[in-house]
């Protein structure tokens, strides 16, 4: 499938085209732009429950630099159904599969929730591909995990299977987003994932959470959450992870919940334009990164 959808970007159009692979299981859908004079890559991606829509604010404000990949993951959007149980190592197996197919050879992701979950196990798994990361609302996946919440972990799935469904969409949507558009888009993309599924996701996230505290990223990151998050311990966890990284810059984002780059997309822009720019630059050895920031 190859459909060419027009999108807008600031001072102009973006052109995408619509592609799907089909693998294990799954038509895994996604869409590209490439632009001609651009010799890097961001790949966006999202949330568990949503799809790449989540990031039409950030498409508009890519330098000219990177070309652009955007997915549904298996199981979301418009990748379902998928015939084969969920898992973030099959998320990878998928990206990696995608990244060959696109000769995607080394790219910056930049990744929400789940998202940067998967992003930080492309970091771990596959350094040689990540030129630099954008975490947005992720906990971290090396971080050493308290026995209260492994307790919460071992029975979150029968909660959740207890939980009237509709209560869970919309307290889960609450959770996500301040403003009642990116509720009811959560809504709609959680009704269509399904609430079977929808536990496999949040599961199968929870499996790429693997303690090792002499881990450090190799590459500059910029790390982003919402001043409301109230899920798990992502707030919590934020500052001290930023300040146990050489080469984080961390920010809070004002006005926004587990869905920063939706609801305060103005905010978030300016840090991810501003390191995407300072990457080009790192990439072309004008500038030193610095210590604990990339940029100032």
């Amino acid at each position: 499938m190859k459909k060419r959808v027009m999108s807008g970007r600031t001072g102009g159009s973006v052109m995408f085209e619509n592609k799907a692979l089909n693998y294990k299981g799954c038509s895994i859908f996604y869409r590209v732009e490439i632009k001609e004079k651009a010799d890097q890559w961001v790949i966006f991606l999202h949330g568990a429950g949503v799809d790449h829509r989540m990031f039409k604010e950030q498409v508009k404000i890519v330098p000219e630099e990177y070309n652009i990949l955007l997915w549904d993951a298996r199981s979301h959007g418009r990748s379902i159904p998928s015939t084969i149980k969920f898992s973030m190592k099959q998320l990878l197996d998928d990206l990696l599969k995608i990244m060959e197919i696109e000769q995607i050879h080394k790219a910056v992701f930049i990744g929400q929730s789940m998202g940067g979950n998967l992003a930080q196990d492309m970091a771990y798994y596959y350094p040689e591909k990540v030129h630099g990361l954008v975490l947005i609302d992720c906990t971290n996946n090396t971080a050493k995990i308290s026995k209260m919440e492994k307790i919460t972990l071992s029975v979150t799935k029968l909660m959740f299977e207890l939980y009237p469904w509709k209560l869970l969409v919309r307290q889960s949507a609450n959770a996500c987003g301040l403003s009642q558009e990116v509720k009811e888009y959560v809504e709609e993309c959680f009704y269509k994932v399904g609430k079977e599924a929808l536990i496999d996701i949040v599961i199968g996230v929870t499996k790429c959470l693997h303690e090792d505290a002499a881990y450090k990223m190799k590459v500059p990151f910029l790390l982003l959450c919402g001043d409301k998050d109230t899920s798990g311990n992502i707030r919590k966890i934020a500052k001290p992870w930023a300040d146990s990284e050489p080469t984080c810059t961390f920010y809070m984002i004002t006005n926004a919940g587990h869905n920063s780059n939706q609801d305060n997309p103005v905010e978030v822009n300016i840090h991810i334009n501003n390191y995407l720019n300072q990457m080009v630059f790192h990439r072309e050895g004008r500038n030193r990164i610095g210590d604990t920031h990339i940029y100032h």
